[in-house]
């Protein structure tokens, strides 16, 4: 299964370990949208798309490069890390997942972490998880992985 996962990871490398720990499994190439080969992208059996979370949102970065991709077809899945954790009625990930069935995309799923932040107010106390993602975050990352590569159907 020919995969690729477009990540933005800016601040501490906690979306890019994500990314590494699912294209392990997936045998995936990882790439900034900037990097992102559109001919690539729609040869592909598979494509993920990730981020840290900013302001409660995906990064802008990776947000635009989804709105200019072309209508297409195919499988997808988005995940996300955060300093703060989900509410389960808004998931992060959940406008980049509409956006991307928008485009014409089969969403197969979504994962998200907690992990390291030193935005503003977390800076005056040398940030929050301070060790995530931790091994078992990346274990659980695995497993995402496993079940889209295994087609075990939606997973979250």
């Amino acid at each position: 299964m020919r995969t690729v996962i477009v990540c933005t990871s800016v601040s501490h490398g906690n979306t890019r370990r994500v990314a590494d720990s699912i294209a392990e499994v997936l045998g995936a190439e990882v790439v900034a949208p900037e990097q992102a080969d559109l001919a690539e992208l729609a040869g592909a059996d598979l494509v993920g798309f990730g981020s840290g979370v900013f302001y409660g949102r995906l990064h802008p970065r990776l947000t635009e490069f989804v709105k200019a991709l072309p209508a297409g077809r195919g499988r997808a899945f988005v995940f996300a890390t955060s300093g703060l954790p989900e509410i389960a009625p808004a998931p992060f990930t959940r406008p980049l997942v509409q956006l991307l069935q928008d485009k014409g995309f089969e969403v197969d799923g979504s994962f998200s972490c907690r992990a390291f932040d030193t935005w503003s107010p977390f800076r005056l106390v040398g940030g929050i998880n301070k060790q995530r993602p931790n091994a078992g975050d990346l274990a659980a990352a695995r497993t995402f992985a496993e079940g889209l590569r295994d087609g075990r159907g939606p997973v979250s």
